[in-house]
């Protein structure tokens, strides 16, 4: 076979997880960036909320692309799912690349039938928090963040 047939997140599709994740961080209280990526980890949906730190921006993308191109939410896991200590972690970040690859909690993978068709990041609150509201907007498509659901 020389093709496949694939899925791909569409704008609209990012937008309500962009709204989503939006509305939970300002019911939380805390001003977070949000990063949305196809399964390239090409970015299409970018938000800085007011008052959301700098540095957050790139945080959220690299959380959106790590998850896209793993197939799994970010942790301090590696590739095939391993516990990295310290060491590790870095080493592999420095292998993938910093915008590439991250042991940050707040990424998630956007699975439609097993298959990604991209990635969120969120940064900007705590680990827990971050990974809450990329979650809920995943979920908000239809989509399941989790590779080991059916």
């Amino acid at each position: 076979m020389n093709f496949a047939d694939t899925k791909r997140l569409t704008n609209e599709g990012a937008r309500k997880m962009m709204t989503t994740a939006l509305a939970g961080a300002k019911k939380e209280g805390i001003a977070v960036s949000i990063a949305i990526v196809d399964a390239g980890g090409h970015i299409i949906l970018l938000e800085r909320m007011e008052g959301g730190r700098f540095h957050t921006v790139h945080s959220s993308t690299t959380k959106a692309v790590a998850a896209a191109s793993n197939k799994r939410p970010t942790s301090p896991k590696g590739a095939v799912g391993q516990d990295l200590d310290v060491v590790n972690a870095i080493g592999l970040t420095l292998a993938a690349g910093p915008e590439r690859w991250t042991a940050t909690r707040g990424g998630c993978p956007i699975l439609v039938n097993g298959e990604c068709i991209g990635g969120i990041g969120v940064a900007g609150g705590d680990w827990e928090t971050d990974l809450n509201l990329a979650k809920a907007a995943v979920e908000s498509i239809g989509a399941t963040w989790n590779p080991d659901s059916k």
